[in-house]
């Protein structure tokens, strides 16, 4: 239980400083690219804290998992969250997924 403490813990953080980053960003008069760099990984840091808080707390209730996807199947199949949020918990893996792999590619590119 005090695993799962520490990951909703740091789950809260993580969400508090991504609408940090949001808010920010408006507010100063950054380029679009660092923007998008810095609410990317912010996004990033944020999913991945919050499917390691579903798994402890999962975990806690007598359940594996090992991926977001399968802890939120296990999620959904336990009644935990309704079906409703099932299409946002999976876009949410699909835009991790893809902002990971874009950011990735444009990190390997040569510095002008």
């Amino acid at each position: 239980m005090e695993k799962f403490r520490r990951t909703l813990t740091k789950f809260e953080r993580t969400i508090k400083k991504f609408e940090e980053a949001v808010n920010f960003s408006k507010d100063l008069k950054l380029p679009e690219e660092l923007i998008v760099e810095i609410t990317t990984k912010r996004f990033e840091y944020t999913f991945e804290s919050m499917w390691k808080a579903v798994k402890e707390f999962l975990r806690t209730q007598g359940l594996e998992c090992n991926s977001p996807r399968s802890c939120f199947r296990e999620l959904l199949k336990e009644g935990v969250v309704s079906l409703e949020f099932e299409e946002i918990l999976f876009k949410m893996i699909r835009l991790r997924n893809l902002l990971v792999h874009v950011y990735h590619l444009r990190a390997r590119r040569p510095l002008p």
